[in-house]
């Protein structure tokens, strides 16, 4: 009775003993591809996360996004331009309301041209006033004049409205537009200040509503 003969041990191949390519199965390649795409996807997401500054991981953390970081808090809070905004703006928006029923009268009944006319200027420079120490408490809070990441939105749609105003003032001016058309231009300024009140009462209003614990868990996921 023959037997089987037992089958020789082959011993493994390296790399440096293989005259080609080593073959892979399916399965290892499936394998080897998981563990490198983790692999990978570590290296990127530790690369990118080392070059985030405080301020964008406090902003981009799901679910801890900020309007104010905690050093930007402490600068609105000590800037006495934040109490200049604070009083400016309802200033303006009063000067707003009296402006509106002026212009509207006008163009209802053709009486009070001048003081519709008179009150839009003054609208004017007031919308002029809040822009310029805007500005300035943008650049002291956040390091910009214009155009800062939490109110880039609302900076944009301000251009806006004072383009629009500065438009009234030129045709003014310049009489390149009857009283009536003026009177109609002052309304669309005045739909663009409303529209970009809005914005930043909402985005303010998100900021109240944060939580006070936002910050410090956005300070651990930096740390």
């Amino acid at each position: 009775m023959s037997h089987p003969k037992p089958t020789p041990a082959v011993p493994p191949v390296t790399v440096a003993d293989s005259p080609g390519p080593v073959p892979i199965t399916p399965r290892q390649a499936r394998v080897a591809s998981h563990h490198s795409g983790i692999v990978l996807s570590n290296i990127l997401y530790d690369s990118c996360r080392g070059q985030l500054t405080g301020v964008d991981i406090e902003r981009s953390s799901p679910g801890s996004w900020s309007l104010y970081t905690a050093e930007e808090r402490r600068r609105r809070d000590a800037s006495p331009w934040t109490i200049v905004q604070a009083v400016l703006a309802p200033v303006q928006f009063f000067v707003f309301l009296v402006s509106l029923c002026l212009v509207i009268r006008y163009l209802a009944s053709g009486e009070g041209l001048a003081l519709a006319t008179a009150s839009v200027v003054v609208k004017t420079i007031a919308l002029y006033a809040i822009m310029i120490t805007g500005s300035i408490w943008e650049r002291q809070v956040f390091g910009y004049y214009l155009f800062a990441r939490p109110f880039f939105w609302e900076d944009v749609f301000s251009i806006l409205v004072l383009a629009l105003h500065t438009a009234y003032l030129a045709a003014l001016a310049t009489h390149a537009l009857s009283p009536h058309d003026l009177m109609l231009l002052a309304l669309a300024a005045y739909a663009s200040y409303v529209i970009n009140a809005t914005q930043f009462l909402l985005k303010l209003r998100t900021a109240r509503r944060q939580r006070p614990s936002v910050a410090a868990e956005a300070m651990g996921l930096a740390s």
